[in-house]
């Protein structure tokens, strides 16, 4: 068999002037940060994101007032000659989305809230009946909506959230895959019994991990039920910065490269523009697998690509994934924030310098290696003959393209202490990986694999892009025992950072504190982004706690759920702090918040 990039077929869904799906190009998208209600910062901050390259522009809608204000924006855009379609995002108010249906071109609903409500997290049982009562509610509410958008020339978005799901379907589901897309499809059969095709599907969370089962679960359950509606794709609360772009390249890119996804939207909590080159990065990124040869690959593909392996010295088996330092291009720093696990020397010797970290243990090329502690050969594949004949505990054996033929994977299956580093050059580096697996598992190789990977990208926002999606979808297969990023023009303790971020956000490797921030939008009600920043300022030494500084109570709570601490925006200037889902200070002013949440967390016995 082969494996190569094919976009996911899907339906068309007409957005204004913008259709989605299909064949057309993957659309780029974001959400404006300003209220609704203030006409000429709204008009600005769309103007701005279109300049930037989105596609679609959303504006939040609290209620019919907003809803209608959206009318006003659009007229406002379209007399300065931008047509660009805009979208209302609902939440808890089917009668805004009903408004808004006749002043936007497509109006985001969320199943967890438009008939459900705001959840309560206490658990409620639900006989059959009354469970069908919910669902007969769900379809008197939400039919009269689709007329509406279907007389309007309307499209609409369904766009589940872990972080809402509704009280009815954590009773039955939990927070789970299962839940979300249960939530999802209950809506969607509406659709197609409604003949009602406008329809564009979302289904996030702020953990990647959850987010890229469940879009994988939804896709077969609708392919299951002859669904082919396109997708948008998204990270919730993904953060700012550099952890903000890996861990949205991780989740959003893991499922690009498999060929679903027809829309992104990248969530920093930035200013919406800065959003736009990161997911146009992303998306050009994965569209360059369209002109690149397939990979030839062993049918047992089919079946999956993950593979177990067994532990060499703490390489491989159920030990978390390590990071080799790449110092062979001569003496590097290394920042102690994310030490590494070895340091790869090559043969240029003159970088073995206290300056590498004497503590670290040190990988040379085998023609230079001596026996010496925590000093390991490399060898390349034409080497493998030597292998046998070396007393290192630890041997790690460079291959590439055709490298591992039949003979080649048996020396190494009889090598009990060699470790394979995976130095990849195809352009679709993670199919040319994966078929790699399938080869090792179907020939019954369980030694440890190294993934390496060469960038010269020149800007280093593009090279945390571009190792996220490689080294993300790999190991969210479960391919890889550890990872080695080279890059001739980027100091290794630059690389390593990311690395280490990129374990973090598959949930392989904790640390670092982890910040789940929201984008913000007109429903926060406090500054966002200076909040962001004084709280990782107070608390950024916390290594493994998960805190979360979210704008509203849409998804606050229910996103939480993932995080030891919350700090949410409960009104203008005020803030709620939570332990878990449990509310634990109301209505703080903001001024003190960021003071009393490191109260709360020294109180819990979780402050160092």
């Amino acid at each position: 068999m082969t494996l190569r990039y094919q976009r996911r077929p899907s339906s068309v869904v007409r957005i204004g002037n913008t259709p989605l799906g299909g064949d057309f190009p993957i659309r780029i998208q974001s959400m404006a940060s300003v209220s609704t209600m203030d006409t000429e910062a709204a008009v600005r901050q769309a103007v701005r994101m279109i300049k930037a390259g989105a596609e679609y522009v959303r504006f939040t809608a609290q209620g019919e007032r907003e809803a209608r204000q959206l009318g006003v924006i659009r007229r406002a855009l379209r007399a300065q000659g931008c047509d660009t379609p805009l979208v209302a995002d609902i939440h808890f108010n089917p009668k805004a989305a009903a408004v808004a249906a006749a002043n936007v071109e497509k109006v985001r609903i969320n199943p967890g809230n438009y008939v459900d409500g705001v959840k309560s997290f206490r658990p409620t049982v639900y006989t059959e009946e009354s469970y069908a009562a919910e669902l007969r509610k769900i379809r008197e509410r939400f039919v009269p909506f689709l007329e509406r958008c279907r007389k309007q020339g309307t499209a609409i978005r369904l766009g589940v959230n872990h972080g809402s799901l509704s009280d009815r379907i954590l009773s039955r589901y939990g927070d789970t895959p299962e839940g979300m897309v249960a939530s999802c499809m209950e809506y969607l059969r509406i659709c197609r019994e409604e003949y009602f095709p406008e329809v564009v599907i979302s289904i996030k969370a702020s953990n990647t991990v959850v987010m890229v089962q469940t879009v994988r679960l939804l896709v077969q359950t609708m392919d299951a039920e002859d669904m082919h509606y396109p997708l948008h794709l998204g990270v919730t609360e993904a953060g700012d910065g550099e952890d903000g772009r890996i861990r949205s390249a991780v989740g959003i890119g893991s499922l690009l490269a498999n060929g679903l996804g027809d829309t992104i939207r990248v969530s920093l909590s930035e200013p919406p523009e800065a959003e736009i080159p990161v997911a146009r990065k992303l998306a050009d990124y994965i569209r360059q697998r369209e002109r690149h040869a397939p990979v030839e690959a062993p049918d047992t593909c089919r079946s999956g690509f993950s593979r177990a392996t067994r532990t060499v010295g703490r390489i491989g088996g159920t030990a978390p994934p390590v990071v080799i330092s790449d110092h062979s291009q001569g003496v590097c720093t290394i920042d102690d924030a994310n030490r590494p696990d070895f340091i790869y020397l090559g043969a240029n010797r003159a970088a073995d310098s206290s300056e590498t970290g004497e503590a670290i243990p040190r990988i040379v090329d085998a023609d230079g290696w001596e026996n010496q502690p925590e000093t390991y050969p490399y060898f390349r594949a034409n080497d493998l003959d030597r292998l046998s004949r070396c007393t290192a505990p630890l041997k790690f054996v460079e291959c590439s393209g055709n490298d591992l033929d039949g003979e080649r994977i048996r020396l190494l299956r009889q090598e009990p202490s060699a470790v394979i580093v995976w130095d990849g050059r195809h352009p679709d580096y993670i199919n040319e990986a994966r078929a790699l697996a399938c080869r090792l598992r179907q020939a019954h190789c369980d030694t440890p694999l190294i993934l390496r990977r060469r960038y010269r990208e020149p800007d280093r926002e593009t090279l945390q892009i571009q190792a996220a999606v490689d080294f993300g979808a790999l190991l969210l297969d479960g391919i890889g025992n550890g990872l080695m990023l080279s890059h001739a023009n980027v100091d290794p303790g630059v690389t390593d950072g990311y690395l280490f971020s990129i374990l973090q956000a598959v949930r392989l490797r904790i640390s670092k504190t982890e910040y789940i921030s929201c984008p913000g939008c007109g429903r926060t009600l406090y500054d966002l982004q200076t909040t962001v920043a004084r709280v990782k300022a107070a608390t950024s030494h916390l290594k493994g706690l998960k805190i979360a500084v979210m704008g509203c109570i849409v998804n606050g709570p229910g996103e939480m759920a993932d995080a030891d601490y919350g700090y949410v925006g409960a009104g203008r200037g005020c803030v709620n702090l939570y332990r878990g889902r449990e509310c634990r200070r109301r209505n703080i002013p903001e001024k003190e918040a960021v003071q009393q949440l490191i109260q709360l967390i020294r109180e819990s016995g979780d402050w160092k």
